[in-house]
């Protein structure tokens, strides 16, 4: 399972990595105004690969707890995982980033960009209708059409396709932290419930 993972991000990498001889527009478009360096000797904007190299690595950690034991309320490997639990857990040791405890409001946090199906990219949160009311179960988004989550009573941490009919249906949303790539752990504050 691991070595399939680790081919599934080097053809992503590979997809991804910007070609320096024919950048893509909007890169080229950054560059030209200054908000983004030139592309460096290695072909790769610095910024980009660390963003790149941030999402990776909140991915395979997360990769590090299949098999962890659902477990309602559960926030930690040792206890087990309910999905909120599990993304929070994530975020918190992957890249310092506080997220609210439960999944509905993880998809409200102020700071969170929403994000089309289409635009996915591994590190996202997304989020699933499982209990009849919205963002009620949350997973990471690893690449190719699947996610990673601690499921439900009985589950433990595993990556499911989102194309099966059960996610398919159910698919409600996703977010981005769009400073996956700041150097300094960021705090994402739950809304105010009224």
């Amino acid at each position: 399972m691991f070595s399939l993972l680790m081919l599934l991000f080097a053809s992503q990498a590979v997809q991804a990595a910007p070609d320096a001889a024919n950048p893509d527009p909007v890169m080229r478009l950054l560059e030209e105004r200054g908000m983004l360096p030139v592309v460096g000797s290695n072909g790769e904007h610095s910024l980009l690969s660390q963003v790149r190299d941030t999402a990776s690595d909140l991915v395979l950690s997360a990769m590090n707890f299949i098999g962890v034991r659902y477990r309602r309320g559960g926030t930690s490997a040792e206890e087990g995982f309910d999905c909120s639990g599990f993304t929070r857990h994530i975020f918190e040791n992957s890249i310092g980033l506080v997220l609210p405890r439960r999944a509905d409001e993880q998809a409200r946090a102020p700071g969170l960009l929403a994000v089309k199906e289409s635009d996915l990219k591994p590190g996202d949160l997304v989020f699933f209708n499982t209990l009849r009311h919205a963002f009620s179960h949350v997973g990471i988004y690893v690449g190719d059409g699947k996610f990673i989550h601690s499921p439900r009573a009985g589950g433990e941490v595993r990556v499911e396709d989102m194309h099966y009919s059960y996610w398919a249906k159910r698919f409600n949303g996703a977010r981005r932290v769009p400073q996956i790539g700041a150097a300094e752990p960021v705090t994402v504050a739950p809304t105010d419930r009224h």
